[in-house]
């Protein structure tokens, strides 16, 4: 994602993609192919479920076919830019970009995550800077909404439902992240007027609620999260919740 911030104007390239894929996977103990597109003969197949009852949401092409699919698209993608010879409206760009690169499939692993990298990258270019928008992590919370949105437009050609599902997901987005930035901004507001009146137990504690962001602190802080936030025992936090109340 800082790659993406810092260059979001270049044109997309395998060498970008295969970049990025090495960034993904950098330090991680896995048998994957990193840094190249796959070639394993296995059907690469998008799976959501348990492993006893998974569901196969479709089938990607096979691999000798990818280097070939990969070239389309990246062609399609540079050439639908702002500035170039066939631009695109930036929602839809950002919104086929995604469905054509999650459909091709390129990568063992780590798809969806230069996916949606991809599409932030058309939607920068469009917008002619850096796009701060929460397009994972809004995502990731409706999960199955997006499995279901990739399946519907993986069976036919008519991608309209597809762009209304990812153009109502990127406004989504970027109402979360606006809501990100102004709880950050409060937080460091709030630590610069109440710093000094927390000891070492009480900072731990609210630097472990605020960690939860904008959703809050699921549960609230009853006793045995306190416990298990500052490691103490029952009988220390008991002393500590009396001496607040009284």
């Amino acid at each position: 994602m800082v790659d993406l911030y810092r260059s979001y104007e270049k044109p997309l390239s395998d060498d970008l993609l295969f970049d990025w894929h090495r960034k993904i996977f950098r330090g991680a103990k896995n048998r994957i192919e990193v840094g190249q597109y796959r070639s394993s003969p296995d059907p690469m197949r998008v799976v959501s479920g348990s492993i006893h009852n998974p569901r196969i949401h479709f089938e990607a092409p096979p691999s000798e076919r990818v280097a070939r699919e990969m070239g389309g698209f990246v062609e399609w993608f540079n050439k639908t830019a702002p500035d170039r010879s066939d631009p695109l409206p930036t929602l839809a760009r950002a919104g086929l970009a995604h469905l054509y690169f999650e459909s091709i499939h390129p990568f063992e692993d780590g798809n969806g995550r230069i996916g949606r990298a991809i599409s932030e990258k058309a939607l920068s270019q469009g917008l002619g800077h850096p796009a701060l928008i929460a397009l994972s992590q809004t995502i990731q919370k409706k999960r199955k909404s997006y499995y279901d949105a990739l399946e519907r437009a993986n069976k036919t050609t008519e991608v309209t439902p597809w762009l209304d599902y990812f153009s109502t997901t990127v406004l989504d987005a970027q109402h979360h992240a606006h809501v990100c930035v102004e709880f950050l901004v409060n937080k460091a507001k709030f630590f610069d007027r109440h710093r000094s009146k927390f000891n070492d137990r009480q900072e731990k504690v609210l630097l472990r609620i605020f960690k939860e962001g904008p959703d809050g602190f699921k549960g609230g802080l009853s006793a045995e999260n306190y416990i298990r936030i500052i490691n103490t025992s029952r009988a220390t936090a008991t002393r500590i919740f009396r001496s607040w109340w009284y």
